[in-house]
């Protein structure tokens, strides 16, 4: 088989085993088996599944290495497999699960009807995501830990490779649980953090930005960043924001932004910055899923990044890459 048919075939088996990782995410089949090998039939009792079919699962997880086969019908968690384990750091357990709602699934099914018609198939069903995560509390919860997962992929980067010298105080725009912005206060003991975001996301992340220790040092303010941004902060953080709008939105709320800043403030834009060459990239795999859920919401090139800004009144200064595919933009204003 050519390389191009390897290629072909394992993009039409990618999706079986995802099927199969998703069983093993909903099912909590990891969190079963961290104490130890299980027959099937006993794990079947455990997660609530039936044993012939959950065995036909497990066949194929086996083959991911995701579990091992123990003894005449049983199973053992393998070191890849623990990252489905819902009490270990770093679990991918609820990103797996929120990549298969419902609503996901279905955006990603009908890729095909969204390129025909040029508008997202999800959003003529459910409308924005955002509406739609804060009509549906489960899958809001799913989508936060999702981001949050995430996020610690790069923070790390984000850390080494910039510098937050001379910044009392940072916005963290659509910040979700607050995962960076806690990540950068830690690493900065004297700076004061906002986290702004939608109403129906606060609460959680009063909660855990508490958790971290951070209370007295962080304000939670609800609000669109379409109306407006909280001002006077000498650096603004939008993680993973640009990217769900169209050119026309994502350049107004830069310039929200903008007006919200001080002269010698900072921009801090983390996204996926597509490559300028054609190749294969994580940025381009994302961006099937911004064109699925999305009406607008696009990847873009650091040169299209380049723009956006400067049509908010913006000078984009420096591209660092952070690992993960994630670069970070710093822009000031102009």
């Amino acid at each position: 088989m050519s390389p191009s048919e390897d290629l072909l075939w394992g993009a039409v088996s990618d999706i079986s085993r995802f099927a199969a990782l998703l069983t093993m995410a909903e099912l909590g089949l990891a969190d079963h088996l961290a104490d130890g090998p299980l027959d099937t039939g006993e794990l079947a009792r455990r997660s609530g599944a039936h044993p012939p079919a959950l065995r036909r699962v497990l066949r194929e997880l086996a083959g991911m290495d995701l579990v091992r086969p123990h003894g005449d019908d049983g199973y053992d968690l393998t070191a890849r497999g623990t990252a489905l384990r819902s009490d270990v750091p770093g679990s991918i357990r609820s990103s797996i699960r929120m990549l298969g709602e419902e609503s996901f699934w279905y955006a990603m099914g009908n890729l095909p009807s969204t390129v025909r018609e040029g508008s997202s198939a999800f959003a003529r069903r459910y409308g924005h995501l955002y509406d739609h995560l804060a009509a549906q509390p489960e899958a809001s919860r799913l989508f936060d830990e999702y981001m949050t997962t995430r996020a610690i992929t790069f923070t790390d980067g984000l850390l080494k490779r910039y510098d937050f010298a001379g910044a009392a105080s940072m916005v963290d725009v659509a910040g979700g649980r607050g995962h960076i912005l806690a990540t950068v206060l830690h690493a900065n003991p004297g700076m004061r953090g906002i986290l702004f975001d939608l109403d129906h996301v606060t609460g959680s992340a009063r909660e855990a930005l508490a958790a971290e220790g951070l209370a007295d040092r962080t304000e939670v303010v609800a609000g669109s960043f379409f109306d407006g941004v909280p001002a006077g902060a000498d650096v603004y953080l939008l993680s993973s924001v640009l990217h769900n709008w169209d050119d026309e939105d994502a350049v107004r709320i830069l310039r929200n932004v903008r007006a919200a800043m001080g002269p010698g403030g900072r921009v801090l834009v983390l996204e996926v910055v597509l490559p300028d060459e054609p190749a294969p990239h994580l940025g381009n795999d994302l961006d099937m899923r911004m064109l699925a859920i999305f009406d607008g919401g696009t990847e873009r090139s650091a040169a299209q990044y380049a723009t956006l800004l400067d049509e908010a009144g913006l000078r984009l200064t420096e591209v660092i890459e952070l690992g993960a595919a994630a670069s970070l933009i710093e822009a000031v204003p102009k």
